[in-house]
């Protein structure tokens, strides 16, 4: 050991007081900002955008503004603009300074806390403004109250030019106008926002705040626009907007609303001709996407009413029930309430626990749904109707279900006859390829690794599940096999521990008809083993497209782009003789596994889901039963696709 190592080990040993770093102020958040944003990425970047907006959101709440307006300015700041109260300018006695200096340089300030500044809100660490401020650049904040306009800036989270006063106003107007600019020494992936990303969660939070108007304009020169997001009929509208490209088979969305404890609840729902149901819970405009107490109440109110109807009005069998996977079969759903104390598990704030919200969403849904089925016998029978069918095929798919179901150990039986299985029985390193055709798979089987891969031909385009019910799903000898090579199950069944392969590979041909059967077999798998796609294992191969030969040299090629690329790299003599691969089948087993079954050469693509609701509409609107949205879909798009097989 060299007496640098020698002394670099006993400093190591030395553990003691100074060696404690004390972060002052906002460096800790500069240090550590994946502790507050959750990642320096482009999600951590529109967090910035989500923390400011709360605040404008928060004096909606409490009733004090109805308008919010968000810009993306020409240099790729962001300018948010509410009309609110406007943050406090007195002295806060704790801290001695402005509360609007204090908002924004120190953590965990704000009136939040029980202080009287706010009965609900989204917000509830408290630590949005600082947070923001620490991480940028550049950061000023414009306060209208009181026949005054106030003004401070900051940069990099450090006061540049203290509160003043910079002109006067009207008693009756006030807000508040915070422009920043993100700092690229923390984001270093990205400080360019999505237009996408901030329209998509503007129009939800109107959507969750009846009659608030949301403005979003985007001044960058590449994409100029302006929308503006208004809903009188709040989550109403957001069941609406979410089965735009679906038939509902009442009149309109059942809605209700009530309060009970201090808790506000809001359910709207809708029953479409659908088989699978969407429901979306938030709280305090917080999307729960693990569910939590809430969502429990909103399932079994639903479940109990809709039996209670039914047996009541002698609509099902004597002893017969509905489950509640019958009662939620084709519902969409969206659940929100206000809770003046909630409490998420987990930092991420994505399920409640909070067992109060349980009794008050189960009592106030209950009470109005018993109602409006008392109203309207014939919704209620449709309602009904569609469970008793889905209790049916339900009971169907359970007895089919009993052959997907792989014995453990040596017995083999029942696996599907295609199937050419992998020696070893290690998760981690297994892959199953599902494979286009025969004759393709037959090259797969003999050019595989037969330790780690197993082969699935699947000949021609599975059913399109996104239009059919459960027992015709599971009369389909290809999704039964892919059910049994999974070991997991599928939909509620569904056990990820159990899965026999980490890497479920799609490994079609590179045309239209190859893309159609990985879109088919993507949507069963958003369906029905979406946890697959959470967990990663979800991969498209990515054969070549082109082979070329020039004297010894042979390279195989993805694209056109590197295939012309090539062909301006080498020389012109010999000329290069350049096959263009229609099929999987047209390499043999040892090309198919230098190409693209190779872990050392081949190129996956891991598929992964971002956004519940965007995937969902993206499925129903490419697979679902309208034609028109498609069309339009096909229409404007059509103008990307280069090079059509037909």
């Amino acid at each position: 050991m060299t007496d640098k190592q020698k002394a670099q080990e006993k400093k190591a040993s030395e553990y003691n007081a100074s060696q404690i770093q004390v972060l002052e102020g906002l460096e800790a958040v500069r240090k550590r900002p994946g502790m507050y944003i959750g990642s320096t990425s482009a999600q951590g970047l529109h967090h910035l955008v989500w923390e400011i907006i709360d605040n404008g959101i928060d004096e909606a709440l409490a009733g004090f503004a109805n308008q919010i307006d968000v810009t993306v300015e020409k240099d790729n700041s962001v300018t948010v603009i509410d009309n609110g109260r406007g943050i406090p300018v007195d002295i806060q006695k704790k801290t001695g300074k402005p509360a609007l200096e204090t908002v924004f340089t120190i953590l965990h300030a704000g009136g939040k806390f029980g202080g009287g500044g706010y009965k609900v809100s989204g917000g509830l660490h408290g630590v949005g403004a600082s947070v923001v401020n620490a991480l940028s650049s550049n950061l000023d904040v414009t306060v209208t109250r009181g026949g005054k306009v106030y003004y401070m800036d900051f940069e990099r989270g450090h006061v540049k030019t203290h509160m003043k006063v910079i002109g006067k106003a009207p008693e009756t107007q006030h807000g508040t106008k915070v422009h920043f600019s993100p700092d690229p020494d923390i984001f270093t992936e990205t400080t360019v926002f999505s237009d996408k990303v901030l329209i998509h969660r503007i129009r939800e939070l109107a959507f969750l705040n009846k009659g608030l108007r949301i403005t979003f304009k985007d001044n960058r020169p590449e994409k100029p626009t302006t929308q503006n997001f208004k809903y009188d009929g709040g989550i109403k509208h957001y069941v609406e907007y979410l089965d735009r490209d679906k038939k509902d088979i009442l009149d309109a969305p059942i809605y209700v609303e009530g309060r009970e404890n201090g808790i506000n609840v809001e359910v709207a729902l809708e029953y479409t001709d659908d088989y699978t149901s969407t429901l979306m819970t938030f709280t305090n405009n917080i999307h729960t996407v693990e569910g939590g107490t809430h969502e429990e109440g909103f399932k079994r109110a639903l479940t109990r009413v809709i039996n209670d109807y039914a047996t009541n009005k002698k609509l099902l069998k004597d002893g017969e029930k509905l489950s509640g996977n019958d009662v939620r079969e084709g519902i969409t759903a969206v659940v929100s309430i206000k809770h003046p104390d909630p409490q998420f598990e987990g930092q991420t704030k994505t399920k409640l626990g909070n067992s109060d919200a349980r009794t008050a969403t189960d009592h106030v849904f209950s009470t109005e749904l018993k109602r409006f089925l008392m109203e309207n016998p014939k919704a209620g029978k449709k309602i009904v109707d569609k469970g008793s069918l889905a209790s049916k095929a339900r009971s169907a798919a359970r007895r089919a279900r009993e052959i997907t179901r792989r014995k453990s150990g040596l017995e083999i039986t029942n696996l599907p006859g295609k199937l050419a299985n992998n020696t070893s029985k290690d998760p981690n390193i297994s892959e199953l390829f599902i494979v286009e055709g025969d004759s393709a798979g037959g090259s797969a089987k003999q050019g595989r690794s037969r330790l780690t891969q197993a082969i699935l031909p699947i000949r021609g385009k599975i059913l399109n599940v996104e239009k059919a019910s459960m027992n015709r799903i599971l009369a389909n000898d290809e999704i039964r096999s892919l059910f049994t090579a999974m070991g997991t199950g599928f939909g509620s069944d569904f056990d990820i521990s159990k899965v026999h392969y980490h890497k479920l590979i799609l490994m079609t041909d590179a045309d239209v008809d190859g893309y159609h059967i990985q879109t088919l077999l993507l949507t069963l798998v958003y369906n029905y083993m979406r946890p697959l796609l959470d967990a990663g294992y979800v991969y498209i191969a990515q054969p070549p497209l082109y082979r070329l030969r020039q004297g010894k040299m042979t390279k195989y090629i993805g694209t056109d782009d590197e295939l012309h690329e090539m062909l301006n790299d080498i020389p012109a003599s010999p000329k290069p003789n350049i096959q263009r691969y229609k099929g999987l089948g047209e390499m043999d087993p040892s090309q198919l596994w230098e190409t693209t079954m190779n872990p050392d050469n081949r190129r996956l693509l891991r598929v992964t889901e971002k956004g519940a609701e965007n995937a969902s509409e993206v499925f129903q609107m490419l697979m679902g039963n309208k034609v028109a949205p498609r069309r339009e879909f096909i229409k404007d798009n059509a103008t990307f696709v280069q090079n059509l097989d037909v």
